[in-house]
């Protein structure tokens, strides 16, 4: 570890011996060179350089233009133009008109949202309030609907409460009358008989059709008592 501290001063000292050797030696080239020469002005600037970045990125460190003269295709675009100006101003020597649209830029612009947007502005607008209005109609209608049915809510729970209950009497009637026929079938027998056997769901089949028998019975005669009540109105009305 000692041994590689004691390298490392002495790179130290080696590099800061050049350093100086170099900065003497342009102190001695500046003093005989009193006319300020160009060349020795620029490898001063070189020399001081230590950065080693390229004239252009030490530009864009200090905030100036990376380049004075264009290098590239790309520096003559009207879009690397524009930003450059934007970024660096009048010190990019650049001129401000490039910044504003030529008037071939606005035909072609014209053109383009004409192709684009055939509608007016004023079309539009009325299209989006016939749109808007449209989507209201259909809400109020929906709403006023949706009113109708609130209002009629409580006559059909009403409905469906006595379609229930009616359910409900027709099928304790139809138990009720099965178990009737039952005991029937085990009174024609005088004894308990499994309601599974075979003679027992004959009899008890029997008993049904002359049940339903006597049910179409009482239904014509209803019906002809109801004709003929009907016939004595008409004549008493005669």
């Amino acid at each position: 570890m000692f041994n590689l501290l004691i390298r490392r001063n002495n790179k130290l000292k080696v590099i800061v011996l050049n350093n100086q050797r170099k900065l003497s030696s342009l102190r001695e080239t500046l003093e005989n060179n009193e006319n300020g020469d160009a060349t020795v002005a620029n490898q001063l600037v070189v020399d001081c350089n230590k950065s080693g970045l390229l004239n252009q990125h030490q530009n864009v460190l200090h905030n100036k233009c990376p380049y004075k003269e264009p290098n590239s295709w790309i520096h003559l675009t009207e879009k690397y133009q524009r930003k450059t100006y934007g970024r660096y101003g009048s010190s990019s020597g650049i001129s401000p008109r490039i910044c504003f649209s030529t008037k071939e830029d606005n035909i072609s612009k014209s053109r383009y949202e004409k192709f684009a947007e055939p509608e007016t502005v004023q079309s539009m607008i009325s299209k989006y309030k016939f749109q808007q209005k449209c989507k209201t109609d259909e809400i109020l209608k929906r709403e006023e609907d949706i009113n109708k049915k609130l209002e009629k809510l409580e006559q059909w729970k009403q409905e469906l409460n006595s379609r229930i209950m009616k359910k409900e009497a027709d099928a304790l009637a139809a138990k009720e009358k099965r178990e009737r026929l039952i005991e029937e079938v085990r009174r024609h027998f005088g004894y308990k008989v499994d309601p599974r056997d075979e003679r027992f769901k004959e009899v008890l089949e029997q008993k049904e059709r002359e049940d339903k028998k006597k049910q179409k019975e009482a239904k014509r005669k209803a019906k002809e008592q109801k004709l003929m009540s009907k016939l004595v109105e008409k004549s008493a009305a005669s």
